[in-house]
This record gives structure tokens, C-alpha cells and sequence, in this order.
């Protein structure tokens, strides 16, 4: 019979590092995280307090551990230190300057605890790294957008918002319950409640001409982001079809996604796109106009009749 006491070993050290890094963990998030039965987690749970560990549960909530109570340092793993590398990268370029300053300031304690090899290891690496922006993310007259928006989530405080739209030179102030942030398509947005117009709206971080957390309590029980970001599926779309010369196809892999792709199928040696689109009027044709030498658009015939405007458009501009 395989010997599992080295596994089970490195299991529960693992639950007692993982109650530490949390208020309460329930048992079903630590089944699922070590693939194992909910009897299984019973029984470790029963083993780190017969050695003596102050654990409380609530049935129905989780398990935490007593107030005050804390690990012996912890050492960390190669493979662990690694992640380091790519964490701290992507804290230096994809988020704000405050944020940025606080994670570097974790990292050196990071550092700190690690062996002399492994410090070596990760030094011969982390300037091999480098992740890359291609736009700016955060206006400079808002540096500290993220920081402000997760105290504001954590404490259940609306923000002052001065913002700039897309399409209008004007900028408003407004006074928002942010609800949470998510990064998609290269930008980072937050969504929340905007009391100027009653209503849900999302925000992006790089049109954010200022920012402060202030005193008003949110008004509203508000539910999971995902909630709110899975509720945009219900959006009206127009069903597009383009027929695509083959040698470009593989450029628009990346872009595709985020104008609907749903299929694609190949025809007389061109591939044939569908999509579900919710901006024909604007981002599609744009999009389109990028390959639009190498396609041709199947339907719908006002997406034929828009993308001509913006040529028309575009050559008077050039006259």
C-alpha cells in the first residue's frame, strides 16, 4: 500500500498557512483546493488541533484560527520563488504607482526570508524579465486610482470621480459606489453605482482625471461584480458574417474575441467569420477598416452601409 504520510504531511502544513492568510476558510475552498473529501479535511482539521493548534469553526461558516496566534517563518519553495519574478514584473507595470510602492515594499520582506541560494536563483533571472505596456493605464494627474478604489470596496465608501469621456471633451464629477475592478482588453475598468445617473456604469482607469475616497457610506447592498459584468451578455448583437483571405486570418486570433467571435468555417480556400456583435455602428467598422483589404462583408447590409461612411469620411479628410 503507497505510503501517503509524506503527502498528508505537506497538506496540512499547507491548511494551517492557508487559515493564517485569511479571517475565516471554509472546508468546502479547502477540499477543493487540495482535491481531497470534505472527511478528509475533517480529520486534518482534527489533527493540527490535537497538536496543539487554536482552531475555532462555526458551522456553516469555516475555520479560523485564534487571535494572536502565528506561524514560525515560513520558507518558500524554487518554483514559489519564481512566481515572485512575474508577480512583481506585472506589479510595476500594470498597476498604479501607489500599489506599485506598497508590493515593492512587500517584496523585500519576501526577500528578506528567503536562503541565500534561492536569492541568488532569483537574481540571476528578474532582470530577464520584462513585461511590457502599450498604452498608459492611469492618467497622470490620477496616480493612485487602485489604491483608492480598493479602500473604498473594502471600507463601503463612495469615491469623488472627475471623468472624461470617450466621445466628449467635457469632464464630470460624479460620486460612485465602486463595486470591483476587472482588467480586459489591455485597460483596467472599474463598475459601480453613479449616483449622478442612478445607475450601474463602467469606468475606465486612463480617462480618471481624479480620484478621492470620501466620507458617505454607500447606500446600496450591491451584489458580486461577476453579477453585474455577467448581465452585459444580455446586450443586443447583430449577427456579422466576413469572408477572410487565409493568410491574415491568424493576425486577428487575439482581437477577435472581443468583437464577438462565435465560429469560423473555411470556403473555397477563405475562412468564413461569424461574430455576435454589440457595436455595429462603431467599434466593428472601425475594426474592420484595420483588414478590410483582405475581407469581405457577407451581412448584415447596414454594417456594409457604415463601414462606406467612415470611408467617405476618411477621404475628404485626405483631400
Amino acid at each position: 500500500m503507497l505510503d501517503e504520510t509524506p503527502k498528508r504531511f505537506d497538506r496540512i502544513v499547507a491548511i494551517l498557512i492557508q487559515l493564517q492568510s485569511k479571517k475565516i476558510v471554509k472546508a468546502q475552498e479547502l477540499a477543493d483546493r487540495f482535491e481531497v473529501s470534505l472527511r478528509t479535511i475533517y480529520r486534518d482539521i482534527r489533527t493540527l488541533e490535537a497538536s496543539g493548534v487554536p482552531i475555532y469553526s462555526e458551522a456553516g461558516v469555516g475555520y479560523a484560527l485564534m487571535e494572536g496566534y502565528r506561524l514560525p517563518p515560513v520558507m518558500f519553495t524554487r518554483e514559489e520563488v519564481s512566481s515572485f519574478i512575474a508577480a512583481e514584473k506585472l506589479m510595476q507595470k500594470f498597476t498604479d504607482p501607489s500599489l506599485g510602492t506598497h508590493y515593492a515594499s512587500a517584496m523585500f520582506k519576501l526577500k528578506s526570508v528567503l536562503r541565500s541560494t534561492d536569492k541568488d536563483y532569483l537574481s540571476n533571472i528578474e532582470s530577464s524579465v520584462v513585461m511590457q505596456t502599450a498604452e498608459p493605464l492611469f492618467n497622470d494627474q490620477s496616480p493612485n486610482t487602485l489604491a483608492v478604489l480598493f479602500e473604498s470596496i473594502a471600507e463601503k465608501k463612495q469615491i469623488l470621480l472627475s471623468y472624461k469621456t470617450f466621445d466628449k471633451e467635457e469632464t464630470t464629477k460624479r460620486n460612485i459606489e465602486p463595486v470591483g475592478v476587472f482588467h480586459d482588453h489591455n485597460n483596467w475598468y472599474f463598475l459601480g453605482y453613479c449616483h449622478l445617473r442612478n445607475d450601474y456604469r463602467q469606468f475606465r482607469t486612463d480617462r480618471i482625471l481624479g480620484i478621492k475616497k470620501t466620507d458617505c457610506d454607500f447606500t446600496i447592498e450591491h451584489d458580486s461584480l461577476e453579477t453585474y459584468l455577467n448581465k452585459n451578455e444580455t446586450i443586443p448583437t447583430t449577427k456579422v458574417r466576413l469572408l477572410i483571405d487565409k493568410k491574415i486570418v491568424r493576425y486577428l486570433e487575439f482581437e477577435r474575441k472581443y468583437h464577438g467571435y462565435v465560429s469560423e468555417k473555411e470556403i473555397n480556400g477563405k475562412i468564413e467569420m461569424t461574430f455576435m456583435c454589440r457595436d455595429i455602428d462603431s467599434g466593428f467598422p472601425r475594426w474592420f477598416l484595420m483588414f478590410g483589404d483582405y475581407a469581405t462583408i457577407l451581412e448584415p447590409e447596414s454594417l456594409k452601409v457604415r463601414t462606406l461612411e467612415l470611408l467617405e469620411v476618411n477621404r475628404k479628410r485626405l483631400l
